[in-house]
């Protein structure tokens, strides 16, 4: 392989500096549900958020998208599905990570433990600690897909007054 030479502002296009990154209260259908609060960072791409206006730190998403979630306890995403494999790094706190068409199946991560939950698998996460913590989510692929909801998730989101639009970005159904 030839190696590449890159000027400093070709990297700097590269860096998330976490004291610049916004982030978004209302990334996903379910942030609405009580219990699923939570705020998105998008570092890496947008994976698979479906908050339009949240864009990524650093653009160039190849082969893999990589987004932060800021939670309180007990407070974490729904049962859920991607066409990818999606990895979860405990960067502080507990987590609980959860899978199966119903979140029967479950395991916790410490501070620095990660899961990889293959495609099509049913999984949710909450922040099981006593503090608000950090989990690193990383989706595969360029294009991550769009999010795969339980129908269970459907239902209570479509009473907090959010849908999806048809390419799958959040709108508010409440006139």
């Amino acid at each position: 392989m030839k190696t590449k030479q890159v000027s400093r502002a070709e990297m700097q296009k590269r860096v998330a500096h976490f004291k610049d990154l916004r982030a978004s209260k209302q990334a996903f259908l379910d942030s609405l549900i009580p219990g699923h609060e939570r705020e998105i960072f998008n570092v890496i791409g947008r994976g698979v958020t479906e908050d339009a206006t949240l864009n990524p730190a650093i653009t160039d998403a190849r082969d893999f998208n990589v987004a932060m979630v800021h939670a309180a306890p007990g407070k974490g995403a729904a049962l859920h599905a991607h066409p990818t494999v999606e990895v979860f790094f405990a960067m502080s706190g507990r987590w609980s990570v959860y899978w199966g068409d119903k979140g029967e199946q479950g395991i916790f991560l410490e501070q620095w433990d990660t899961i990889s939950v293959p495609p099509g698998v049913m999984r949710g996460f909450r922040n099981a600690g006593t503090e608000d913590a950090y989990l690193l989510a990383m989706l595969g692929g360029t294009d991550a897909g769009r999010v795969v909801w339980s129908p269970d998730v459907l239902e209570k989101a479509k009473k907090t007054g959010l849908s999806l639009d048809k390419k799958g970005n959040l709108v508010s159904v409440r006139t």
